[in-house]
């Protein structure tokens, strides 16, 4: 069973940084991207940013490129997300996914078949 847990979330003020990790165990995660999502009060989940473990390559949302950058770590099953810059819009619940089966987008959270338990980010102007 594919286990994932996070780390690294918390307060911050407007411009400041954060850097949340998300450690995979107990399942063959790393042929498929690993996902970044957030959930805001009130709004639908949205999309991040992913990273190809085998590859390192990363894709970002236009509402975070250019502040937020993924990677990696295959010897520790681990992906993090540095995110600076940040904005009061940022505030949500931010979950990392992984998957066990293929699709075509990444892009979507009915892509992935595993969710960490998620950790609050909480940016104040």
């Amino acid at each position: 069973q594919v286990r994932l847990v996070e780390s690294g979330g918390g307060s911050v003020q407007a411009g400041g940084s954060l850097r949340l990790s998300c450690a995979a165990s107990g399942g063959t995660v790393r042929r498929y991207p690993m996902g970044w999502f957030r959930q805001a009060p009130g709004k639908e989940r949205e999309f991040v940013g992913l990273v190809n473990w085998s590859s390192g390559s990363t894709y970002c949302a236009d509402s975070v490129e250019g502040r937020f950058t993924i990677s990696r770590d295959v010897a520790k099953s681990t992906v993090n997300l540095q995110m600076n810059s940040l904005r009061p819009e940022d505030t949500a619940v931010y979950y990392c996914a992984a998957a066990v089966t293929s699709s075509t987008t990444w892009t979507n959270g009915k892509d992935y078949d595993y969710w960490g338990q998620g950790t609050q980010v909480t940016v104040s102007s």
